[in-house]
């Protein structure tokens, strides 16, 4: 059995070490970012010596998790400009706690009643936002990779209702622009679709898609022999931050009776801000939106969203018995439609970060990040040698500085340890890539990136 005073003593150290590294994080102070190899970090922090002997006391405890969190990434930095994983609000935070202790795996209605409860609250909050009221369904996955999939499920459910028992035709293909995440194509494979099924869409030169084509290749798939299953639109693009014209694409999807899916992983969480709404205008078309609470919500990952505008699509994306499992009330249990079955408490999180700052909370968040990286831009456009390749439209921004090479650029400037960026390709182009994502990233934190970029550039040469 638990010693509940030993964990009282090992919480308060947790406490206190978090909050320590979280408020130092957010003042800028320490580098952003670990760099060390795994043999040096596995050294520092004891682990084979932890692993062999055991008998870790809330001194030693302490040692290794403020060395742990030395070690690892700062989203919470101001210099944290990198991938799309959000500084995580501490509502959300607690919300892990009392999963790690209660453990209700609530995929099964009995093994978590008021976690399962709280989930269909807020997927209904959700598919409010979405546009699919009361008609539509939800669950939550671990990731908007699996979100994908399982929406993708649902398309195919749709297109060949019989592939769960008989297999997949090899007839299907699913229609996306080249610069859709590439977890859609990874599911084209997983489905067993393979990769060579998916039929890239023509787009612009900033990978928008482009609707006026969409007839060529609709046609193009007819003459291959095929039928499409579903068709892709982001919103936004992963690489650039860009959003696919939704109204469009959806009401071409709706006269030819293609299954439209929406990629809003990253965008969908625009809904809430009154200002950028109009980025996901025609959403409500879609019969599929995925949208991650782990970038946008401000909710540690993975927590993410299927959302469908009809429930019984969800329903038929997947068919199976297993008498020891599926013998609860239908609407209760989520296990039908979802792949996992031991599911963290994720509704959880996604609502205590409602409870504390409620919807407008979240959706004054968004649209500061977004801001935040137009004013970027706007700075930008005003420094000799940074080029911007578009106004961006979320937190997104792709720019270059200077002719050389922007990847060792990044790597200059991560080696630093003061700011933390990626990068992408825009038409067969390396560049520089950054994702407002940390509160604590402001209009000083931006004056400094460009200040640094160029004394890195005239150092090397570059």
């Amino acid at each position: 059995m638990w010693n509940v005073e030993e964990f009282v003593r090992a919480a308060g150290v947790t406490v206190d070490e978090l909050a320590a590294y979280v408020d130092g994080s957010q003042r800028g102070v320490p580098p952003v970012l670990g760099r060390r190899p795994p043999r040096e970090v596995a050294e520092r922090l004891g682990l084979a010596r932890w692993i062999r002997d055991g008998g870790m006391t809330e001194e030693g405890y302490r040692e290794f998790l403020r060395a742990y969190l030395a070690e690892g990434t700062r989203q919470h930095h101001p210099g944290y400009l990198g991938h799309q994983i959000a500084a995580p609000d501490f509502p959300a935070a607690l919300a892990d706690f009392v999963h790690g202790a209660a453990n209700n795996p609530m995929a099964i209605y009995e093994m978590g009643a008021s976690a399962a409860t709280v989930e269909s609250e807020v997927l209904r909050w959700m598919l409010g936002r979405a546009g699919f009221g009361e008609t539509g369904g939800g669950v939550l996955t671990h990731g908007g990779s699996l979100a994908n999939l399982t929406a993708l499920l649902a398309a195919r459910a749709a297109a060949a209702p019989d592939a769960w028992t008989d297999g997949v035709p090899g007839d299907l293909a699913l229609l996306a622009p080249a610069s859709a995440h590439y977890s859609l194509t990874r599911a084209a494979a997983v489905l067993g679709l393979g990769e060579r099924a998916v039929v890239p869409l023509d787009a612009d030169g900033l990978g928008r898609i482009d609707v006026t084509r969409l007839p060529d290749a609709l046609e193009r798939v007819r003459r291959a022999g095929r039928r499409p299953m579903a068709l892709v639109a982001n919103a936004c693009a992963t690489a650039t931050g860009l959003y696919d014209d939704l109204r469009g694409v959806g009401e071409f999807c709706a006269a030819h009776g293609v299954w439209f899916h929406v990629d809003g992983a990253h965008g969908a969480s625009a809904l809430l801000s009154p200002a950028h709404r109009h980025l996901l205008d025609g959403v409500e078309l879609a019969d599929s939106l995925i949208w991650d609470a782990h970038k946008m919500l401000r909710t540690s990952g993975p927590a993410a969203a299927v959302l469908t505008r009809r429930e019984g699509d969800l329903d038929a994306a997947f068919r199976q018995r297993a008498s020891y499992l599926f013998y609860g009330e239908p609407g209760l249990d989520l296990i039908g439609r979802t792949v996992e079955c031991s599911k963290a408490e994720l509704g959880l999180k996604i609502f205590l970060n409602l409870a504390w700052r409620g919807e407008r909370g979240l959706g004054e968040y968004v649209a500061r990040q977004y801001a935040t990286a137009h004013r970027f831009w706007e700075l930008a456009r005003e420094r000799p040698g940074f080029a911007c390749p578009y106004e961006p439209e979320s937190n997104i921004v792709c720019f270059r500085y200077g002719d050389g090479d922007q990847a060792a650029l990044r790597e200059r400037l991560t080696e630093e340890g003061a700011f933390h960026l990626t990068s992408a390709e825009i038409g067969g182009v390396r560049h520089l890539r950054m994702t407002v994502m940390a509160p604590a990233t402001d209009d000083g934190t931006l004056k400094a990136l460009l200040d640094r970029i160029p004394d890195l550039a005239d150092r090397s040469g570059g």
